[in-house]
């Protein structure tokens, strides 16, 4: 059986609403602004709860409303760029809060394709024989690593998580999933620290160091958006090629929410109209690998996305990542 089908889908949004006008009391901006440049209103913020935890919230949702048992679930994969510890992974945490010991539990970080990756990578583990039900979990607090001194960029990002429940299913599924390291530098985050140990001394070695490239996400715009507005409709109409069906089949587009004007141009690239493509970006921002799931969430639960249809999520992000997964609901 080489498809697969989400059994559930469950999102988890922290209380604190962030908007535009609340960034005016330290950069100079204003909620026409960033609305006209971005699509973005409003964005969530976790403050200081754990990403496990935001994950955990929606994992347990997603469980609930799936039709099985915890012990039924063999394998964990958690997205995230904003991990709580390096060491164990976020996977591993929300294991341990849902009592889950046992089945595998891992994380990948593929920036915001990371759901599309994780379905992918699902899909593959059912396939195989080895697993029958995957969890997988979408947690990210961009807020942590976000730097408020930069107003072009710290307006951009929100916390957030979903997570879904992905059995077998006599479906079509296909992918179309790459990466270009030439543009590594353009969107980036590094959380270690290399402090000097005493090796550096006695190898006589000197780490150049730039104390201001940690602990903060930067991101280069202009080489981001003319990445993102190129490999969006190329991954759609790749994944598409590969299931041998047009975008007139296709009854719902679920996006990264990075940029309104990002999607629009891709919408237009492909001869779609914006009517089919989930959007939410203005309540929630650029929530990375949980912008997919969160929109996915949010379309089936008002009814744009039903039993059967056609759909192809499609994502970008850092690394530079890409994919569009095309599959049933």
């Amino acid at each position: 059986m080489r498809g697969i089908k989400f059994l559930s889908i469950a999102s988890f949004v922290p209380e604190t609403v962030i908007k535009n006008d609340d960034f005016t009391s330290f950069i100079e901006t204003n909620d026409e602004w960033i609305k006209t440049r971005t699509g973005i209103n409003t964005r969530h913020y976790a403050m200081g709860v754990p990403t496990w935890k935001i994950g955990s919230n929606a994992a347990e949702k997603a469980i609930e409303k799936s039709g099985i048992q915890k012990d039924e679930i063999d394998l964990i994969i958690c997205t995230t760029v904003t991990p709580d510890t390096l060491i164990p992974s976020t996977a591993c945490h929300i294991q341990r809060e849902l009592d889950m010991s046992g089945c595998m539990a891992f994380d990948i970080n593929c920036a915001c394709s990371g759901f599309v990756y994780a379905v992918d990578m699902a899909q593959k583990y059912i396939a195989s024989g080895s697993v029958r039900n995957v969890l997988v979990v979408s947690a990210e607090e961009l807020s942590k690593i976000t730097d408020y001194s930069d107003r072009s960029s710290c307006i951009l990002f929100g916390d957030g998580a979903a997570a879904t429940v992905i059995g077998p299913a006599d479906t079509d599924f296909n992918s179309f999933l790459g990466a270009d390291g030439r543009g590594a530098d353009y969107l980036r985050a590094t959380s270690i620290h290399p402090l000097p140990h005493p090796f550096y001394k006695i190898k006589g070695v000197d780490p150049a160091v730039d104390e201001n490239d940690y602990g903060f996400l930067y991101q280069d715009g202009k080489e981001v958006y003319k990445f993102a507005v190129g490999i969006m409709p190329l991954a759609v109409e790749k994944v598409l090629e590969k299931a041998g069906v047009s975008v007139d089949d296709i009854d719902m587009f679920i996006p990264h929410q990075a940029n309104i004007r990002i999607i629009q141009t891709a919408a237009s690239k492909l001869g779609v109209p914006m009517e089919k493509f989930s959007l939410n970006i203005d309540k929630f921002g650029n929530t990375s690998s949980a912008s997919i799931p969160l929109a996915l969430a949010e379309a089936i639960e008002n009814g744009k996305i039903k039993r059967g249809d056609k759909i192809v999520m499609v994502g970008f992000g850092a690394g530079l990542t890409y994919g569009a997964v095309y599959m049933e609901y």
